[in-house]
Formats: structure tokens, sequence, C-alpha cells
């Protein structure tokens, strides 16, 4: 009976060390993931320039983590208000911007790229004109409230006058 009990006791204290080695290897994994605010850059980043109304800013985001991050907003203080838009096609065949729904998900060790008629940053209710070649300075938030803040030039760009729920955006600049 005696070796029966130890037998059971080795067996239990074997199967405690291994959950406990297993607890401690994923706590050491998650302690050495960096915040989504220090793995993503931007490259050829933009904005552009309008003398009034909305904006949007491009670019390519780069995740350099082994894990995906989400942008869930963005913030300037060019604009009173700042989305994430993605642009789909509606029920009529028409192409549309709307707000994305989550954020832009950058996946592990690849990029986003953020687009005229593709997922973009809007600036709406400029605060004030942004001339070609004007710094705007942005920063995103993560999923995991971590941030990145970037500054990007202001370009001459005629594009980007897509609709936005059916109605035509004034994107504040001529169309050339």
């Amino acid at each position: 009976m005696h070796a029966r009990t130890t037998s059971k006791l080795l067996a239990l204290t074997a199967a405690a060390v291994i959950a406990l080695t297993g607890c401690s290897t994923a706590a050491g994994s998650n302690a050495e993931t960096k915040p989504a605010g220090e793995s993503v850059t931007i490259e050829n980043g933009w904005v552009k320039a309008a003398d009034e109304g909305m904006s949007a800013a491009f670019g390519e985001l780069e995740n350099s983590s082994d894990q995906d991050v989400t942008v869930v907003s963005a913030t300037t203080k060019a604009s009173n208000m700042i989305e994430l838009h993605e642009t789909v096609e509606n029920e009529s065949g028409e192409m549309v911007m709307r707000k994305k729904s989550g954020g832009f998900t950058i996946p592990a060790g690849k990029s986003l790229t953020i687009e005229p008629g593709g997922n973009h940053i809007m600036l709406m209710d400029l605060v004030n004109p942004i001339k070609a070649g004007d710094e705007i300075t942005f920063t995103l938030t993560f999923s995991d409230d971590s941030t990145y803040d970037f500054t990007v030039p202001a370009k001459d760009y005629s594009g980007a006058n897509e609709n936005y729920e059916g109605e035509d955006m004034d994107m504040g600049g001529d169309s050339k």
C-alpha cells in the first residue's frame, strides 16, 4: 500500500512540476512581447494637401513583430475628427468609404498599405488648411493601448475624391 501511495505522490508531483513549468514558459514569452506601438513604423507616409473640409493620410504601416497588431484609432492636431476608413463596393456597385469596424490589423512580420481608394486615415473638419510641404504629426493607438507617433509631409494630390456613404466627399482640394 505504501508503494502505491508513493507512486501516486510521485506522479502528482511530476504533473505539478510540468504544469508549473508550462505556466512559467507562457509567462516568460508574454514578458518578451513588445507593445504594438514599438513594433510598427510607417514608410512613404504622406497627407493630402487640402484648403478645408477633409483630407486623408496614406503610407505603408510595417509590423516588425511576430504578432498581429491592430490600430484602433488615430489622432492629429490637424483635424477635429479622425477615423480609420476602408473603401468597399456598396449594393449599387459603387466604391464608397466607410469607417473600418475593428480598426486596421497589420499581420505579424508584414505591412498594411493605406492608400487612396483603399484603407486610409480620414481627417474630417480640418482645423487649418494643410498646404503641400506642411508636416503633420499623428498618434496611432493600438488594441493593447500602446501608441506610435509619426510625422509625414503634405503633398498635392488631385485624387482621393471617393464617395462616403453615397455622398461626394469634400476633400478640400481642386479636382485637377
